[in-house]
């Protein structure tokens, strides 16, 4: 069983407390180099005038990828409304580099209008995410465009929302699920949001934010000690998907019914 590293930080803030973006395209490892500029080559080839710009996310562009557990996580900004684009060689991609590359678990490419990006009036996560997580491989860097952002009760609310739809939505794709990779992948979605909502209830106390897990855990387990064991098997789950559909639904049923409750208590006193 592979063992829980230690790994991950959480964000540097400057003298404001604006969150500092710390992914550089000269952080990444040499052997997740190749994975990302086939990606790039096929989203030019594919998308040509409608592609704008292409940004990488995560712990790949920070350094601190894991080989053969690192997702490739990739924002592309197009000229257009995406459901205006054929985009129907997006899945195909996703399990051709899967297939292609052991060095990563999982690919994810989301497509977003440029336009409705930087022109975004209410928090947008994907802004969020290309402003302080991102870094740009390709096209005109739109970082310059967007606010800067604080770690703030707003951001504490965009975890924690859709938390209860997230959940059901794992267990509509786990029931009567025969594809053993289709459920571990599920169950390390899942798992990946269970842990971020944990810190997100932390937000306001501690004022800190992470998208690594291992900090997410251990500040949850300081304010909720007693379902530490509960999010350390979440994070075991990451590391380790398994394929028990009951055991995954047991876990969601009791300890995600759990963090569903605290995050409508937190969430209750936002709209109060």
């Amino acid at each position: 069983m592979p063992s829980i590293k230690k790994i991950g930080r959480f964000c540097s803030t400057d003298d404001e407390g604006y969150i500092i973006n710390d992914a550089h395209i000269e952080k990444v490892q040499p052997i997740f180099m190749e994975v990302i500029q086939e990606i790039k080559n096929t989203c030019c080839e594919l998308l040509q005038d409608d592609l704008h710009s292409v940004y990488i996310r995560g712990s790949i562009p920070r350094g601190i990828g894991i080989k053969g557990i690192a997702d490739i996580d990739v924002i592309i900004l197009v000229r257009k409304d995406p459901e205006l684009i054929d985009l129907s060689w997006r899945k195909k991609l996703e399990i051709k580099i899967l297939q292609k590359f052991n060095c990563i678990t999982g690919v994810e490419l989301s497509f977003y209008s440029e336009k409705e990006v930087i022109n975004s009036k209410s928090f947008s996560f994907i802004s969020f995410m290309i402003q302080t997580h991102g870094v740009c491989i390709f096209g005109e860097d739109v970082t310059l465009s967007l606010p800067k952002y604080k770690v703030s009760q707003e951001l504490a609310y965009e975890h924690l929302i859709q938390l209860g739809k997230q959940i059901g939505q794992a267990r509509k794709e786990l029931i009567h699920n025969k594809g053993v990779e289709d459920i571990a992948d599920c169950c390390r979605w899942i798992m990946k949001i269970i842990i971020r909502a944990g810190l997100a209830l932390t937000i306001e106390r501690e004022g800190l934010y992470s998208r690594d897990l291992y900090p997410a855990y251990e500040l949850f387990s300081k304010h909720f000690p007693e379902q530490e064991k509960n999010m350390r098997k979440a994070l075991q789950y990451v590391i380790e998907p398994i394929n028990d559909i009951n055991e995954i639904l047991l876990f969601l049923s009791t300890f995600g019914e759990w963090l569903i409750e605290r995050a409508a208590a937190f969430l209750n006193t936002i709209d109060n």
